[in-house]
C-alpha cells in the first residue's frame, strides 16, 4: 500500500519562497544601463563621424561659397571639384613628396627607435636613465624655438629643399616619443628570450633582429603609425625647408587654395578627403597591430 503526498499551494509557495534568487554577475548590466552605455557610444559616434561626413558634402558643392548656404549643394551636387584636383593641380606631386617624407621617416625613426629603447631596456651602461629624460625634455621645446637652429642646420648640410633633410627634421620629432613607447615595450618582453638567443650563438644584434623584433611587431606597428601621421600632417617645416612646388607636401599643397583675397574651399574640401585615403589604407594595414601595441607597452612584464 503506497502513500501520496499531495502538495497544498501553501506548500508551493514557500518552496518557491525558499528558492535562491538570481544574483547579477559583475559583467551583466541592467537594461537602463545597456541603454545609457549604447546611446552614449552612438553619441560619440556621431560626433567622431560628423566632421567627415560634413566635409565630404562640402566636396561636393561646385561653388566655393557653398559652405555658406550648405542646404543649397543637395541641388547641384557633383564630382567636378574631385577630377579638377586630380587633373589640374600638383596633386600626384603633393602624393609622391608626402609618401617619400613619411615612408622614409617611419622607417628610418622606427629603426632608430627600436634600438634605441632597445639598448635602454636590456643594457645598463652609464647615464641611460639620464638618457632617456634627455629625450623627453627634447619634446618640452616649440617649433617655433626650433625653426631657426633646424634650418642653419640643414643649410649647412645643404639639405634645404630636399627630402633627406625633412625626413631628418621628422626624425627628431618622432623618435624621443617611439624610443619611450619602444622601451616600454621591450620590457613586456621576457628577458629569457635574449639568454636563450645567447646559448644558441647570436650576436645581441643578431638576437634584437632575429627574436625580439618579431615579438615587437604590435609597438613597431604603433611606433610607425605616429611617425608617419607626424611626417604626413605636419606644416610648418614643410612649408619652411622645401622651395619648390613640386616638392611639396600635401599639408603645404592645400595652402595654395588660399590666397589674400580668396579661399578655394570648395577645392580644399576635395583634397582634403583625398589626401584622406592614404592614411586611411596604412591605418587598415597596422590596426591589427595598433590596440596591442598601446596597451601591452604602458605595462611592465
Amino acid at each position: 500500500m503506497s502513500t501520496t503526498t499531495v502538495e497544498t499551494p501553501a506548500t508551493v509557495s514557500e518552496r518557491t519562497a525558499e528558492a535562491p534568487r538570481r544574483t547579477r554577475g559583475r559583467g551583466d548590466k541592467s537594461l537602463a544601463g545597456s541603454l545609457a552605455s549604447h546611446g552614449i557610444l552612438i553619441v560619440a559616434s556621431l560626433i567622431a563621424l560628423f566632421p567627415i561626413v560634413w566635409l565630404i558634402f562640402l566636396s561636393l558643392g561646385p561653388d566655393k561659397d557653398d559652405y555658406l548656404h550648405p542646404g543649397g549643394i543637395w541641388k547641384k551636387m557633383t564630382f567636378d571639384n574631385y577630377s579638377f584636383v586630380l587633373q589640374h593641380t600638383e596633386f600626384f606631386s603633393w602624393l609622391k613628396s608626402s609618401l617619400i617624407v613619411s615612408l622614409g621617416t617611419t622607417v628610418i625613426g622606427v629603426l632608430i627607435a627600436a634600438t634605441t629603447g632597445y639598448a635602454v631596456s636590456r643594457m645598463r651602461f652609464p647615464g641611460y636613465r639620464k638618457f632617456m629624460w634627455v629625450l623627453l625634455v627634447t619634446q618640452m621645446f616649440p617649433v617655433a624655438v626650433l625653426m631657426v637652429p633646424m634650418y642653419q642646420m640643414l643649410s649647412d648640410l645643404k639639405l634645404i629643399d630636399s627630402y633627406l633633410g625633412l625626413i631628418l627634421v621628422y626624425c627628431s620629432t618622432a623618435v624621443p616619443y617611439c624610443a619611450w613607447l619602444l622601451k616600454g615595450y621591450f620590457d613586456t618582453i621576457p628577458f629569457e628570450i635574449d639568454e636563450a638567443g645567447r646559448v644558441d650563438g647570436l650576436t645581441p644584434f643578431g638576437t634584437f633582429a632575429r627574436l625580439i623584433l618579431p615579438l615587437a611587431r604590435p609597438g613597431l606597428a604603433v611606433a610607425g603609425f605616429y611617425s608617419f601621421l607626424t611626417a604626413f600632417g605636419e606644416v610648418a617645416f614643410a612649408s619652411t625647408f622645401m622651395l619648390s612646388d613640386t616638392k611639396y607636401t600635401f599639408a603645404v599643397g592645400l595652402q595654395s587654395f588660399v590666397s589674400e583675397h580668396d579661399a578655394q574651399r570648395n577645392l580644399m574640401a576635395a583634397t582634403a578627403v583625398l589626401i584622406a585615403i592614404p592614411v586611411s589604407v596604412f591605418f587598415y594595414l597596422v590596426q591589427k597591430n595598433l590596440v596591442t601595441g598601446l596597451t601591452a607597452g604602458g605595462t611592465k612584464g
